[in-house]
């Protein structure tokens, strides 16, 4: 397809090409079900699930690949930590900038059953001061739940901080890695994650319907889905071996084998290089769209550590219309909108507009960068000129 993609935070495109093969493999050689029968198949079927299970375990540093819970995004998985973890009556604290992922299972908690939300204001930017967090610190707080980066302004919060925060009150961290996983490195134990949410069909290149959460051993934390696993197939009770706990149902077998060598890919690039041609391109594309005049970028400024997001608002012309611009008559593709976090927008005086948002990823080059910005001039002048 003839399209200049910018629209990475969403999904991850293209995906290297041995994720679509590892997917037709899987279909066409051992599409049985993973973990419930005893033939080659589907011993093959489980061999290739656990074998993505330990590239995740190496990439995040996790000790046991079986505390990795496979889940179909990284909303799922979200749920399942704070739905399962939280109890009646607990105090959760959260940032100020949280997808709806995280706003809206917190928010029916809050509605459901007597939990108390403290959500922590962040800077326009999307800075984030630590003490911050400590000083909503309550006896009762059970869970601090914290974005790597922001969907929408890509500034990167310090997790590390707020995991120290989080073991000297006693509460768990639940980190959603929805913009970081396979761009930051993410270690759990250094950083004190207990929980580690994250998509597979974002920066990990996997395909859409893969993604997954990590649970300390230390954690217990309750399944939102039971039913049939394969193991302790005679007991009533959800089985309490990990990871059929979380896995109820036949798992996305071809999915997962993309997801595996999607990892592959990342694993060989490194996050850290990945991180870094982001960075520059992303670097480019701000200063590029700041230098036109009447703009305004969103998050850190230029020169600062952030994701591959920029988004941006212009007092020329509405962002759901350039985007259908940009789209239409320069095959760009982009996001517009409030992007499933309208705490971020809040946050950064976006509210009444939105913003459009252009993220790069892995196979991001300059020369899309360059088309991009050109373009921008072209319908920036076309809408001045009106004026």
């Amino acid at each position: 397809m003839d399209v200049y993609y910018f629209d990475n935070a969403a999904s991850s495109w293209p995906k290297p090409p041995g994720v679509a093969e590892a997917m037709v493999e899987a279909m066409a050689a051992y599409g049985a079900n993973p973990g419930r029968g005893s033939h080659r198949m589907a011993v093959e079927a489980s061999k290739s699930m656990f074998r993505t299970r330990k590239k995740l375990a190496t990439l995040f540093g996790i000790r046991n690949p079986n505390d990795i819970a496979f889940a179909l995004n990284t909303t799922m998985a979200l749920n399942t930590a704070i739905l399962g973890f939280v109890k009646p009556g607990d105090h959760v604290v959260c940032t100020a900038v949280e997808h709806n992922s995280v706003r809206r299972p917190l928010e029916w908690l809050k509605s459901e059953k007597g939990v108390r939300v403290t959500y922590v204001t962040l800077s326009e930017d999307g800075s984030l001061d630590p003490m911050d967090v400590k000083r909503a610190m309550e006896p009762n707080t059970r869970l601090i739940v914290a974005n790597h980066s922001s969907n929408l302004l890509g500034s990167v919060l310090p997790i590390e901080d707020i995991g120290g925060i989080a073991k000297a009150h006693g509460a768990a961290l639940l980190v959603d890695a929805a913009q970081t996983a396979g761009v930051l490195e993410i270690d759990v134990a250094r950083m004190g994650i207990d929980m580690l949410a994250f998509p597979g069909h974002k920066a990990l290149y996997g395909p859409q319907g893969t993604g997954g959460l990590y649970i300390s051993p230390e954690l217990e934390v309750d399944p939102i889905i039971v039913g049939g696993t394969g193991s302790q197939s005679e007991a009533i009770g959800q089985p309490t071996v990990r990871p059929d706990r979380y896995e109820s149902g036949t798992q996305n077998g071809p999915g997962i084998a993309g997801l595996g060598a999607g990892l592959d890919f990342v694993l060989h690039e490194t996050p850290a290089n990945i991180h870094t041609k982001e960075w520059t391109l992303t670097q480019r594309l701000m200063e590029g769209l700041l230098r036109m005049g009447g703009m305004r970028v969103l998050g850190p400024s230029v020169g600062t550590q952030r994701t591959g997001i920029v988004s941006f608002v212009t007092e020329d012309i509405d962002s759901a219309e350039l985007s259908f611009i940009l789209d239409q008559h320069f095959r760009i593709a982009v996001r517009a909108g409030y992007h499933c976090t309208p705490l971020a927008h809040r946050t950064a005086g976006t509210e009444a507009t939105g913003a459009v948002r252009a993220s790069v990823g892995a196979f991001s080059t300059t020369e899309h960068v360059e088309y991009f910005l050109e373009s921008m001039k072209q319908i920036l002048q076309s809408y001045r000129n009106k004026g």
